[in-house]
């Protein structure tokens, strides 16, 4: 196996930034998302090497075991590492290699995790300086001077998107094997469904402003402005002439929001990109029903080719309990518009949009009517990839940290994970579940659905996926 890293002279400070992921995920993945870059390392990164701060990278999913880890991370003064929740263990086990590697060495960790759980970071004395929030205007100065800052460090985040530098998208770490690399496309990313490769993913706006309880964003990273539209447009252009451009992914945790913006999107997209290539990107139902022909117009106009939804449920009584601020009705007139949209485009030859549709089961207090009105409505739906994880209660989060509280929680530091078919909460019936996704309950389900729709696949234990 053949590591790879960009070495900094020999007579300057080493500095190592170490990608987190499950080991493995960039040797031999178990599907295409773990193979997705991080965008907030991949910018720290650009930001460093754009002031002079030269940076190495190892990925502990580049590797297969931790002693293959350990050979690839000695001689260094520095580790900066990016923490989620669900990388929180591996992260932990990293910091601790990295110091018997490099005693002497620091460990500057930031991320997620740094602010949802900061007591959690706290007890990992391998984690020698703790960074919350966004770390984009404070990166620097922190890198160079990390000697005279506190153990713990308020991150200082830009204003607006508009003030990032072009990511530079040969900082990401490359697939660690020949295999992988065949279809990688790197510095794209692999097709994963959505669309053709090389893959593009981006960010256009950072943070959902809804308040979700089942969500922790909020409490990581403040609204900030978006980037503009022409910035995105030039990037992609930059990219496409450099790389080849098949399909694009907009990250953004709510791509449909701002109306000005979309606009200006649908103005601008289909006349100065190089290609009006299809892309994958997030809405909710209810700003579907708020400008129903804003969304017509962006599927038409722009090749939205893969709208993802978090429908959530099904059940008003479920959506009002997780503050989703959508109802039964917005659901089902997004699912109605978008069929009448799609069968249009069909009808004149184009490629129909189709819903990618994320759904949440084993909610406290869900009730197996609230959970076969979500499934009939994945079933009502006619194009449609479902997305469906168990509910994981995650810090950061309203509820979460309500079942965190009342030890309700089957989730800890020492096993966050993104698991699909791992059971999560105390109390809930994951059995059920398990029988309800293999099609046991279909008679249930398919009260009210059309002959036709009761016949489509009911079985849907293969879209179970991580939470």
């Amino acid at each position: 196996m053949k590591f790879w890293s960009n070495r900094v002279k020999s007579n300057e400070t080493k500095r190592l930034v170490i990608d987190m992921g499950d080991l493995g995920d960039l040797v031999n993945p178990a599907g295409p998302h773990e193979q997705w870059q991080d965008h907030g390392i991949g910018l720290l990164r650009t930001i460093l090497h754009n002031n002079g701060l030269e940076t190495d990278i190892v990925s502990t999913r580049a590797v297969t075991d931790w002693d293959q880890f350990r050979q690839q991370i000695g001689g260094y003064d520095l580790a900066i590492m990016n923490v989620r929740s669900y990388t929180y263990p591996v992260a932990k086990r990293a910091a601790e290699l990295f110091h018997e590697v490099n005693p002497g060495g620091k460990v500057l960790a930031g991320g997620m995790h740094a602010t949802v759980a900061l007591e959690e970071m706290q007890e990992v004395p391998q984690f020698d300086h703790i960074v919350q929030g966004p770390g984009e205007n404070i990166i620097v100065d922190l890198v160079r001077n990390h000697g005279d800052y506190p153990r713990v460090v308020l991150g200082v985040g830009a204003k607006s998107m508009a003030e990032w530098p072009v990511m530079d998208r040969e900082l990401w770490p490359k697939p660690a094997s020949k295999k992988l690399a065949k279809n990688f496309h790197w510095p794209l990313e692999p097709e994963c469904g959505w669309g053709p490769p090389p893959v593009v993913t981006l960010i256009t706006s950072r943070v959902c402003p809804w308040q979700c309880v089942f969500c922790n964003e909020n409490s990581y990273i403040p609204n900030m402005g978006r980037r503009p539209v022409e910035m995105v447009i030039d990037e992609l252009n930059f990219l496409d002439r450099k790389y080849g451009i098949g399909s694009i992914v907009i990250h953004d945790s709510m791509f449909f929001q701002n109306p000005r913006w979309l606009e200006e999107w649908i103005e601008k997209y289909p006349r100065k990109a190089r290609k009006v290539w299809p892309y994958w990107a997030a809405g909710r139902s209810d700003t579907v029903v708020q400008w129903p022909e804003l969304f017509t117009a962006l599927l038409k106009e722009t090749n939205w080719r893969t709208v993802s939804i978090g429908f959530e449920s099904g059940s008003d009584r479920i959506l009002k309990m997780i503050n989703k601020e959508c109802t039964e009705e917005d659901n089902y007139f997004a699912i109605d518009l978008l069929h009448k949209v799609a069968d249009e485009m069909e009808a004149q030859g184009k490629v129909a949009p189709t819903f990618w549709s994320n759904i949440m089961l084993g909610i406290p207090g869900e009730t197996p009517e609230d959970a076969f009105k979500t499934i009939r409505m994945l079933k009502y739906m006619r194009r449609v990839f479902p997305s469906i994880s168990f509910y994981a209660p995650y810090p950061g989060s309203v509820l979460g940290y309500q079942l965190i509280a009342e030890g309700k929680s089957m989730m800890d530091k020492e096993n966050y994970h993104r698991y699909p078919d791992d059971e999560k909460v105390i109390g809930v019936d994951y059995q059920f579940y398990r029988e309800l996704l293999a099609g046991k309950y279909d008679n249930e389900v398919n009260q009210g659905l059309t002959t036709m729709q009761a016949r489509r696949h009911g079985a849907f234990m293969s879209a179970l996926g991580k939470a």
